[in-house]
């Protein structure tokens, strides 16, 4: 079996459902690991390629919700579904809410797991081609020369090229050579496009939240990109 195929890890004290899991992964060309425990599992090496938990909610060092917990802080590209000997209600809605593909119970439905597990392994091929998206912008944006970002930073948040000028202290067209050379180094053929990346290189903001007014100078806008970046360690290791 191919190494890039996707994994599909377990964590349960019961033998018997790790053997049905490797089964079904082996028939579907996925391959499986599996765990006993919550400490376990979390022992063992980030997955790089789309993956997904089956879990069972009852484990000796956590509950199934703390490790969901857990995975949905740190490793947010990897689905989570249960697969409990019991479940309440409020169980079911927390997992649920939390994130999980499906909550089934024990003993579950081998079509019905099966269907869980590739609508999560597509959730995690979805995550992992968008953080290789956001990683490649970052490291155009690293790319950029200070005075680049500057402009870059004014021009998404609405300025024309004269009054990012008039916050520059530079001309017009100076500000319009740096705006072509960093639209180039980014790979933006569009304004549009350029605003998009700037959203993602700060995922919490909007393109209207870059509107800012040139009350004050207009240099508040400064900055947001480059923070966003420098507090991302995995861009710096991406770029060099």
């Amino acid at each position: 079996m191919s190494d890039r195929a996707p994994i599909v890890y377990s964590v349960d004290t019961d033998a018997s459902v790790h053997a049905a899991i490797q089964t079904l992964s082996h028939r579907e060309g996925w391959r499986s690991e599996g765990f006993v425990s919550a400490r376990q599992f979390l022992d063992r090496p980030r997955s790089l390629g789309p993956s997904c938990l089956v879990l069972e909610n009852c484990l000796p060092d956590a509950t199934g919700l703390e490790l969901q917990a857990r995975i949905t802080d740190t490793r947010d590209e990897m689905p989570v579904i249960f697969v409990a000997n019991c479940a309440d209600v409020a169980t079911t809605v927390r997992a649920m809410r939390a994130g999980a593909v499906e909550f089934l119970t024990k003993p579950f439905d081998p079509v019905q797991l099966s269907a869980a597990i590739r609508t999560a392994i597509e959730r995690s091929r979805v995550a992992l081609a968008r953080e290789a998206g956001i990683r490649e912008i970052q490291r155009r944006y690293l790319s950029l020369s200070r005075r680049e970002r500057e402009v870059m930073e004014l021009v998404v948040s609405g300025h024309l090229n004269k009054q990012v000028g008039s916050v520059l202290g530079i001309s017009a067209i100076t500000v319009k050579a740096h705006r072509a050379r960093a639209m180039r180094k980014m790979g933006a053929r569009s304004l549009a496009r350029l605003v998009d990346m700037a959203t993602w290189l700060t995922p919490n903001r909007t393109p209207q939240m870059y509107a800012t007014s040139l009350n004050g100078g207009g240099r508040e806008v400064i900055g947001y990109c480059r923070l966003a970046v420098e507090r991302t360690p995995a861009a710096f290791e991406e770029a060099n």
